[in-house]
């Protein structure tokens, strides 16, 4: 079966890692994919871009920037919180378009496909998957609503404007999207539950197919190793207990390390005991901040970054609005206990006091807590092998590939 997958990078982002990820998942579970992306950066064989090197530019990624910036006042607050999708480049006079049975889309904002390009895919007659990894799909212009219900009846007084109102910029291209969605047959795969529920919510998805299935992870390459012997090679302090922190963006708010900051606050009376690791960009603003001893590891490459996680003794979320979070799984992966806040698809990966902390949202307090309680009261040999037989029960890429697999041939 011939399946073209469709994300707007490979590997800059947890959604294309995820996507990427799944496409080498499913090909080995006898799928011929491969995937056309905006912009490749890794080196990945079954990957290639939508338009030549010489064709190739920026341009729909500026165009859809400039609109927004002048629809919201010419203000950059919210600048990269919102997509219109005005704009793209050509995927269905793709040869590998035309040869596919099945189109698996993912996240394709920033420039990938606009609403007009994706009706055309839409309604090309061939079967449609499209996995969300965030609320796009299913808002008018929003990747994460947050306290905003308005997506449940079409938009309008967008939060993420300067100047909302019954018929803005929002409502606009709900309106695009709906009409556009009405042409095809889709299959909503949700990456969390927390995620299929707000879908089913919207008018988007009404008429069509919505499922949950989690993103998967190599079990082989991400798996439990000798923590001393990681400390060693990072040249990581062996009498401490680490806490690791680490994001793409560590200084984006959305991450919530104004939370992390206050907790090792709270946590100060342990200075002796702890240190924190941060990785990612920005990092070095973090570690000023941080009331505990920290070192900044800054880029980790995605090779590296099975030996950190097994180098420490815990990873931290504290993220305010996440999907199903790819640090969290290749955490618990390697045997790491995590400890999150319980938000979007957190809770349903760190299951509470068994292989990690689930702390009340937003309460630093018991982000504190939770920490504290992982590192110094719980019994930290069974959270681990918890953490790691929920990884293999669930999130296994032989047991998502086959997830898949059934619905490309449904």
């Amino acid at each position: 079966m011939k399946v073209l997958f469709i994300s707007t990078y490979d590997i800059q982002g947890g959604a294309a890692i995820a996507a990427t990820r799944l496409l080498h998942a499913v090909r080995h579970a006898g799928c011929d994919a491969s995937m056309v992306v905006r912009a490749k950066l890794g080196d990945d064989t079954t990957v290639f871009t939508a338009e030549s090197k010489k064709k190739r530019n920026t341009f729909p990624f500026y165009r859809e920037r400039g609109v927004i910036y002048l629809f919201n006042g010419l203000s950059r607050e919210g600048l990269f919180d919102v997509s219109i999708a005005n704009t793209g480049v050509s995927i269905t006079k793709l040869p590998q378009f035309k040869e596919a049975e099945v189109i698996h889309l993912h996240w394709i904002n920033q420039g990938m496909l606009s609403i007009k390009e994706i009706g055309k895919i839409f309604s090309s007659g061939k079967k449609v998957v499209w996995t969300m990894h965030d609320m796009w799909p299913i808002t008018g212009i929003c990747h994460y609503a947050v306290a905003c219900d308005a997506y449940t009846f079409g938009c309008g007084y967008c939060p993420y404007l300067k100047i909302p109102s019954r018929y803005d910029l929002s409502f606009i291209i709900f309106r695009r999207k709906h009409s556009t969605y009405l042409t095809g047959n889709i299959t909503f795969t949700a990456c969390s539950q927390w995620l299929r529920e707000l879908a089913e919510q919207s008018p988007l998805t009404w008429g069509h197919r919505i499922t949950s299935i989690p993103n998967p992870i190599d079990t082989e390459t991400y798996r439990p190793m000798d923590k001393s012997e990681m400390r060693e090679k990072l040249n990581l302090p062996l009498d401490k207990r680490i806490i690791l922190f680490a994001a793409v963006k560590a200084t984006d708010k959305r991450k919530g390390m104004d939370y992390l900051v206050e907790a090792s606050g709270l946590m100060a009376h342990h200075s002796e005991n702890l240190f924190f690791l941060i990785a990612g960009g920005g990092e070095e603003e973090i570690e000023k901040q941080l009331a505990l001893p920290a070192r900044s590891m800054g880029y980790i490459s995605p090779q590296q970054m099975p030996e950190l996680y097994n180098a420490v003794d815990l990873f931290v979320t504290p993220s305010l609005h996440d999907n199903l979070p790819n640090t969290i799984m290749e955490a618990m992966a390697c045997g790491t206990p995590c400890v999150g806040f319980h938000t979007g698809g957190i809770p349903e990966m760190i299951d509470h006091r068994k292989n990690g902390y689930v702390a009340e949202y937003g309460n630093a307090q018991d982000l504190a807590n939770g920490l504290l309680w992982t590192l110094f009261e719980a019994d930290t040999g069974t959270l681990s092998s918890n953490a790691r037989k929920k990884v293999m029960e669930h999130y296994a890429q032989e047991i998502v590939a086959q997830q898949y697999k059934k619905i490309y041939e449904s």
